[in-house]
């Protein structure tokens, strides 16, 4: 077939001309409008997930990123707000053509701050960034060589040395939802996607970027606001904490170091590669309800009676009763020097020195008494059944107290100072361990959050005992949450190398770890654990932080 001839040829007619211009606007305006629905809906993503993100320096580089791709900026920098609003801080830069990427999960900017104010106290409008966030006001500027009003000398020397060009620039003040300023969003040099050119930032394109700019600013809101609550409520709990402590002055540091070498043991877990520990991995959410549960674990001791809690001596209440009894002592030396003088007149004189033999005698295993219930006051030794007989008969000495005969020590002061080993009574020993009761008691009914709703019982079962013994619950076995036996031995731990305890001496580590060994073979402490304490060398880093040099005798 030859070439077509011009009668062959398909002539269009106007309507046909219309119809074709017609289906092809409709055609751009289909695609306008599915472009700008799926920029939406992107925007609607991009709102989602920085309203997900709860890591601030990564919520801080998805800003700018998202940013950047949306309006397919090389460049972009975000400000934040200082505390007294006088200056902006570098929070991130980035620059794909640079290889630039600085701040967020990268570490700090150290680059000087944008100050809001000249020296002279005026409005800082010579800046760019400065200019947004002073007067709220977004701008776009086609080429920043060209742009008058503004100081571009910072700018033009970066250009000069990395060999870039700066050019179009859209910068956007980032507003809450209470209208306060918290930061500015700048972007650099948008680029037509197909040839990498350079172009202005549209219009359409600053739009959008000032609604994402407010997105991200609720986001970045309300991600600090729920750091400043989560802040604000372990600065509680650690002030509750250190409360407790400072109630007695022999348990000053306690509740702070079982909650550090919580976190060592929890930390050294999530380090582990084989072993029982191999599987198990404590997230950051977890970490922070074990440590608010470290922290809390004696909260209950708020209402145990300092003298209890303090009680070093076996006579000791509010003020140790052994010198009450001295006291006593003293006033049956008297009455007895009295009734030798009374003698001593009848005989007038005759028997002088027999009657001082007499009372030197007497007056000698009186104090050898006294000084026998000073030695036993202390509780360090264990009670025989004749140092029980002693105390009795000494108990049985009488005086005189307003002409009316009564014992040496009465009913409370016997049982006390009778106690086989330590220094409480049984009912003392139950008040002190009502403190776990009370703790779970006092947790239980606090509100936290639901990724910390275990610690009550991560906190309040750190006297259980894996083979049921311990107290409040009698908790036994897989009854135990792993957290709670981590803060069992951390508890242990501290309460036996303790150096502040005027109750009892303090141990060596070498000591300290063979009674651990026996807790742990007895169950009542976990022997995995306490075998990753050993090989992870846990108590040779806690002793040099907080022990005594005399105490550190392994290595």
């Amino acid at each position: 077939m030859g070439d077509k001839k011009p009668s062959d040829q398909i002539h269009l007619t106007e309507d046909d001309k219309i119809n074709r211009l017609l289906l092809k606007l409709v055609s751009d305006v289909k695609g306008f409008t599915e472009m700008q629905l799926d920029q939406i809906r992107r925007l609607t993503q991009i709102g989602s997930a920085l309203s997900a993100e709860r890591n601030l320096d990564k919520l801080l580089e998805m800003i700018v990123d998202e940013a950047r791709a949306f309006t397919s900026a090389d460049g972009g920098t975000l400000y934040i707000m200082s505390d007294d609003e006088t200056e902006l801080h570098f929070a991130i830069v980035q620059n794909n053509s640079l290889n630039i990427r600085m701040g967020g999960t990268g570490g700090k900017i150290t680059w000087p701050s944008v100050m809001l104010k000249n020296p002279d106290g005026s409005p800082n409008h010579a800046n760019v960034s400065a200019y947004a966030a002073l007067t709220r006001k977004v701008v776009n500027i086609p080429d920043v060589y060209d742009a008058e009003g503004f100081n571009f000398e910072g700018t033009r020397k970066f250009d000069s040395e990395t060999g870039y060009r700066s050019k179009s620039m859209l910068v956007v003040p980032m507003r809450n939802h209470d209208n306060d300023i918290i930061g500015v969003l700048q972007l650099l040099n948008a680029q037509f996607t197909i040839t990498s050119e350079v172009i202005s930032f549209s219009i359409e394109n600053q739009k959008m970027t000032e609604s994402l700019a407010s997105q991200a600013a609720v986001a970045l809101s309300n991600n600090r606001l729920i750091q400043d609550l989560e802040n604000l409520l372990e600065s509680i709990i650690r002030t509750i904490a250190t409360a407790i402590d400072e109630k007695s002055p022999y348990t000053g540091g306690h509740v702070r170091r079982v909650a550090a070498l919580t976190m060592t043991i929890a930390e050294k877990i999530n380090k582990i590669k084989d072993g029982p520990y191999a599987n198990v991995h404590f997230n950051d959410d977890q970490l922070k309800e074990l440590r608010i549960a470290a922290w809390l674990h004696d909260v209950g001791k708020i209402t145990t009676p300092e003298y209890i809690i303090d009680k070093s001596r076996k006579l000791e209440t509010i003020y140790d009763r052994i010198e009450t009894i001295k006291t006593r002592m003293e006033v049956i030396k008297r009455d007895h020097i009295i009734e030798m003088m009374r003698q001593q007149n009848k005989e007038n004189g005759t028997y002088l020195n027999e009657a001082e033999s007499i009372y030197d005698k007497f007056d000698n295993d009186l104090e050898k008494d006294f000084q026998f219930l000073l030695s036993v006051n202390g509780g360090s030794a264990m009670l025989t059944e004749e140092m029980l007989e002693r105390i009795n008969e000494i108990a049985s000495r009488t005086w005189y107290m307003n002409g009316e005969r009564q014992l040496l020590l009465n009913e409370n002061e016997l049982y006390n100072i009778s106690i086989l080993h330590g220094t409480l009574t049984g009912e003392e020993k139950e008040i002190i361990k009502n403190h776990a009761t009370i703790t779970y008691k006092m947790l239980s009914q606090l509100p936290f959050p639901k990724k910390m709703k275990n610690v009550s019982i991560f906190g309040a079962a750190h006297h259980e005992r894996l083979d049921g013994k311990g107290y409040p619950l009698g908790l036994k076995g897989d009854q135990l949450p792993l957290q709670s036996r981590i803060i069992a031995l951390a508890d242990v731990f501290d309460a036996l190398t303790a150096k502040d305890r005027p109750y009892k001496k303090e141990k060596t580590l070498s000591e300290a770890i063979r009674i651990l060994e026996l807790m742990a073979e007895e169950k009542y402490i976990d022997y995995g654990l306490f075998d990753l304490f050993i090989k992870e060398r846990i108590h040779i880093d806690y002793g040099r932080r907080e022990l005594t040099v005399q105490q550190i005798d392994v290595d």
